[in-house]
């Protein structure tokens, strides 16, 4: 019996125009995996969400003797936008001198690489994406031409939009506010011979959360701080962000990055900084940050640092440092290129000192890892 003859005797309405586009939809994408052959049909044989149940349940009896376990919750959880947590190991205490990288409290390890075992777990929602960025979505940034480097850029800006909020000291009013504004209420009183028929209540007014983005221009950032300027450009303009750039000092981006064009925006930005693709000062750059006047943009904040973590300053530095903008912050992302590496773990000291002040470590040495970047930044709870 035909899958689409299934879900009509269950209710799911599949028309001969459905079962059409799901034939043709398996000559395209073909039938490599249970997982890609659920979402081919799916797609094509499902119009509403009230459907979505009837018709895991007939995938799930049709195609449970399958190569890969379907769990219709699973899917229909991650369908819904929850995304993974993350996966934090416990390093075990070393009696003797510990070495490079040992007995650290904790280390927060990205989704791509933390266990081997994710890889059989239940079927992840396919991202959506514009047909130029699919074909480079895996690419190294080091191989992406003008054109499409461009495309991420115009890309980011889009994906920025959505930005997370804080609650201030301002109130509006609002049907749904936990508190009753006495004045208007009063004031609307005087129409019902002084009886408070109707109550005005207020709730704080969300205001956005601030950003600032240090990026790492040094020697072996080179192949990802042009994608990184995209992003951080985005920031600056969608967000009202201020952006950074650092290799032995600090210099401010901000202004150059929104400007109108992004081509020139980037060009400016990479003339502006003078110290690029030459030692690194991670520790420095941070102190310099929090002692001007700009320093307090971080308060409240999230702040994210794109960089490989090598640093030619003590590791104690850096802790330190860290530790003053941890507790200024809302939120700290640390962004490195080479935690997509498989096996990867923070053995460099610097990125050691730095982890335990740092709230999500994410790797970004593509546009597919740009995505989970953007999406953490977004994010407005801890």
């Amino acid at each position: 019996m035909s899958l689409s003859v299934r879900l009509r005797q269950h209710g799911v309405p599949v028309g001969l125009t459905g079962t059409e586009d799901f034939t043709r939809a398996l000559g395209v994408t073909g039938t490599h995996t249970t997982t890609s052959l659920y979402w081919t049909a799916r797609v094509a044989l499902v119009r509403r969400l009230s459907e979505v149940s009837a018709f895991d349940a007939v995938f799930d009896a049709a195609f449970r003797d399958a190569t890969l376990e379907v769990d219709p919750h699973a899917r229909r959880g991650q369908a819904l936008g929850a995304q993974p947590g993350d996966t934090h190991l416990q390093v075990p205490k070393v009696a003797a001198d510990p070495g490079a990288g040992e007995g650290l409290p904790w280390a927060t390890l990205p989704p791509a690489v933390s266990t081997a075992d994710e890889d059989d777990a239940a079927p992840e929602l396919p991202q959506r994406w514009a047909s130029d960025l699919e074909a480079v979505a895996d690419l190294p940034f080091e191989e992406l031409s003008d054109e499409q480097m461009a495309a991420v850029g115009r890309w980011l800006e889009e994906a920025v939009r959505t930005w997370p909020t804080r609650r201030s000291r301002r109130r509006a009013a609002t049907a749904g506010g936990g508190q009753v504004a006495l004045r208007p209420t009063i004031a609307r009183a005087r129409r019902t011979g002084w009886e408070p028929v109707e109550l005005v209540r207020v709730a704080p007014v969300p205001r956005p959360r601030k950003v600032v983005m240090l990026c790492d221009v040094s020697q072996s950032m080179q192949p990802q701080v042009t994608a990184y300027f995209h992003l951080m450009r985005a920031l600056a303009t969608a967000a009202a962000g201020e952006t950074f750039a650092f290799a032995t000092r600090l210099t401010r981006l901000t202004p150059v990055l929104r400007h109108k064009s992004a081509e020139l925006a980037v060009a400016l930005a990479t003339e502006r900084v003078t110290d690029r693709f030459g030692g690194t000062r991670i520790a420095a750059s941070v102190t310099e940050l929090l002692g001007s006047h700009h320093g307090s943009a971080v308060r409240g904040g999230i702040v994210v640092i794109g960089s490989d973590g090598w640093d030619s300053e003590p590791p104690e530095e850096l802790a330190r440092a860290m530790a003053r903008l941890r507790r200024r912050a809302h939120r700290v992302v640390w962004v490195n290129p080479r935690a997509a590496a498989p096996g990867f773990q923070p053995l460099v000291g610097t990125m050691a000192a730095a982890l335990p002040y740092v709230d999500v470590l994410l790797p970004a040495d593509d546009v597919r890892s740009l995505v989970g970047v953007v999406t953490e930044i977004c994010r407005s709870t801890r």
